[in-house]
């Protein structure tokens, strides 16, 4: 009973930065309110053992980054048979001025796109990244190599929009 309490409360305070987490790995807040369902759900069956460990945020993460990567999997090998909308609708982007970069983050490969977010959002080191996501971490450093170059190739440069030679 204590447990199912604890548990309500964990959620009640950490649920909406665990959307914007799932947010940011899926770029689409329909994905994200279905990985932060099913990271919760799964959270709550182990949660006994999580909350001994007093490591209930990491463990809920871990689940929503892996989860992430096992749908881009799934969804690579199927065949959608209906015409995609031209362009991609958000119920409500985090800022109008970081839009481009939302945009061109949503077009990269899966992994690319967890990696940067686990190293730029979530401050974590290639080996706390490798641990997550289960690779190694010569994949993560070529993952966030290979996606900061295509945000570079892509994006303006800072000094571009601020008018300021380079």
């Amino acid at each position: 009973m204590e447990d199912d309490s604890r548990f309500e409360e964990f959620v009640a305070e950490r649920a909406d930065a665990l959307l914007r987490y799932g947010y940011l790995l899926s770029g689409n807040p329909h994905d994200a309110a279905d990985l932060t369902q099913e990271a919760l759900i799964r959270l709550h069956q182990a949660w006994p053992r999580v909350r001994r460990k007093q490591a209930p945020e990491p463990y809920v993460k871990m689940i929503m980054a892996r989860l992430h990567v096992s749908i881009w999997r799934v969804r690579r090998r199927e065949a959608p048979g209906w015409a995609l909308p031209e362009t991609a609708r958000f119920d409500s982007p985090p800022s109008d001025s970081d839009e481009g970069l939302w945009q061109v983050l949503a077009t990269l490969p899966r992994k690319q796109r967890a990696v940067l977010v686990l190293r730029y959002y979530e401050d974590l080191s290639d080996t706390e990244i490798a641990d997550v996501l289960g690779v190694s971490r010569g994949t993560v450093r070529s993952h966030a190599s290979l996606g900061l170059a295509r945000l570079r190739s892509v994006l303006p440069s800072p000094s571009a929009i601020n008018g300021s030679p380079a």
